[in-house]
């Protein structure tokens, strides 16, 4: 290997496997050339495969057992209506750039998860798509936000709504994002002295949850000819191009790596759990509810419940155990029984033809090991191997919806991602298999020559 003094990631948030098939390839000649002359493979997500907590997974190499936090909102344990958003101030592992940074190296952090409020770093660091707002505080140094601002001709943060019907001006700001984002990665490259650079572009993400059904003919929404038809794979080569640019920026003793957090697949429809708890006599509500209604505690009969649910692209499953909430009706002794019986209830759901859905309901203890498993959800839920999400409303007219309670979404998460690394002076051109999210960080630190921390769970790829 050809001595290594610099390591790059650019991540693709939701990027899917599949980029990776010759189908895909042949129209991103930057990614392809990386492919074959480096390494690459499928990258298996979290559990669960979604965001937060996947990105941090990737940059403290630990699972979520470890980390504390199992989506955005997490539950505070043994309360019905206390949740918290897992921010940067939930985060108490060291990710790659504290313990490089505590090691000398410089750091460029640009648009990573979980990085508002922002923390100083060895380096230079812009926050993501969690932080309020650009009148907030989102950089280190806090006279870099002047620059920044004026480099992209006027910063945004993110999207303003990619659920919408408005598919024009989402594709429009998305474009928009992405070159602003690119704008900067550019300066930073060219204004830092860095050791490791590491930027997210959340747009893969946006476009496919906004526009999978105009793109996927097995979506069931699909119309062929329609004028959005070519819009996700537009927008990849968009960033193949940017990707080719920043590749020929790097220098030749950079290792570079582009990374996808989980991939995406088609939606069929989202599940509504609560509803289907309410059928199963395991969620009572106080009165009967008239049309779709966005669930609430206060409409809940506790003293009657056994189970609830929260939404999203899997679902948390949270029983109504004495002694842990206020009006416990499981008992200890019962717990581990009435668990086992959701499990098997839920295993039997079936679609909206009556086929019996390919559905896993996840113990936490069977995913994690840490110390926080005991504040996990009582279970994680894929329904159909993530095809369906799940819906938290109440009162649907079925049990099966084909939009969601949020507004359009067209893509769910997948278990895999993408992971392509090209090293310098090498043609390997190397597939590789059971690659996993937490292999990246010790990947990083054995490239930049640094001694691999005990603690990580991943392992070096190279």
């Amino acid at each position: 290997m050809a001595a290594i003094n610099r390591v790059v990631i650019i991540g693709w948030d939701c990027a899917p496997a599949d980029l990776l098939s010759d189908e895909w390839l042949a129209e991103m000649p930057n990614l392809r050339g990386m492919v074959n002359q480096g390494l690459s493979g499928p990258l298996r997500s979290s559990d669960p495969p979604i965001t937060v907590p996947a990105w941090t997974c990737m940059v403290s190499s630990k699972n979520p057992g470890q980390l504390g936090f199992y989506g955005f909102r997490n539950r505070k344990i043994g309360e019905y209506d206390g949740m918290w958003i897992a921010t940067s101030a939930a985060v108490r592992a060291r990710r790659l750039w504290d313990i490089l940074g505590a090691r000398g190296k410089r750091c460029a952090v640009f648009n990573v998860p979980q990085t508002y409020p922002v923390k100083p770093v060895n380096g230079v660091l812009i926050s993501s798509f969690l932080t309020p707002g650009t009148d907030s505080q989102y950089t280190h140094p806090p006279e870099l936000k002047t620059d920044i601002d004026r480099v992209a001709d006027g910063y945004i943060i993110d999207c303003e709504n990619f659920r919408t019907d408005d598919k024009g001006r989402l594709l429009d700001q998305i474009y928009q994002i992405t070159d602003k984002r690119f704008a900067v990665a550019k300066y930073l490259w060219e204004q830092e002295a860095w050791d490791f650079f590491m930027m997210v572009y959340m747009g893969p993400d946006r476009i496919q949850h906004g526009f999978w059904k105009y793109h996927d003919p097995q979506h069931r929404k699909f119309q062929p000819g329609n004028p959005f038809e070519r819009a996700i794979r537009d927008y990849y080569k968009h960033l193949d191009q940017q990707l080719g640019e920043l590749v020929s920026m790097a220098g030749e003793d950079a290792a570079i790596m582009v990374v996808s957090d989980h991939g995406a697949k088609r939606m069929e429809g989202s599940f509504n759990i609560n509803d289907w708890l309410i059928k199963q006599g395991l969620l009572t509500l106080n009165a009967p509810i008239d049309g779709p209604t966005k669930f609430s505690v206060d409409l809940v009969d506790w003293s009657k419940t056994v189970a609830w649910a929260w939404g999203g692209y899997y679902s948390r499953v949270f029983m109504n155990v004495q002694g842990r909430e206020p009006q416990g009706t499981v008992t200890p002794g019962e717990y581990e029984s009435v668990r086992d019986d959701l499990i098997n209830r839920l295993t039997q759901v079936t679609d909206d033809q009556g086929r019996v859905m390919n559905t896993r309901a996840l113990r936490p203890q069977d995913l994690f090991s840490g110390p926080y498993v005991q504040e996990a959800p009582d279970l994680f839920v894929y329904f159909d191997d993530l095809y369906w999400r799940a819906g938290e409303s109440l009162g649907n007219a079925s049990l099966h919806s084909s939009d969601t309670e949020i507004g359009p979404d067209d893509a769910v998460h997948d278990y895999d991602g993408i992971f392509v690394l090209s090293l310098p002076g090498e043609q390997r051109g190397e597939r590789l298999a059971r690659l996993q999210l937490m292999d990246v960080a010790p990947t990083v630190m054995k490239l930049l020559g640094t001694q691999i921390p005990v603690d990580f769970e991943g392992t070096s790829v190279v």
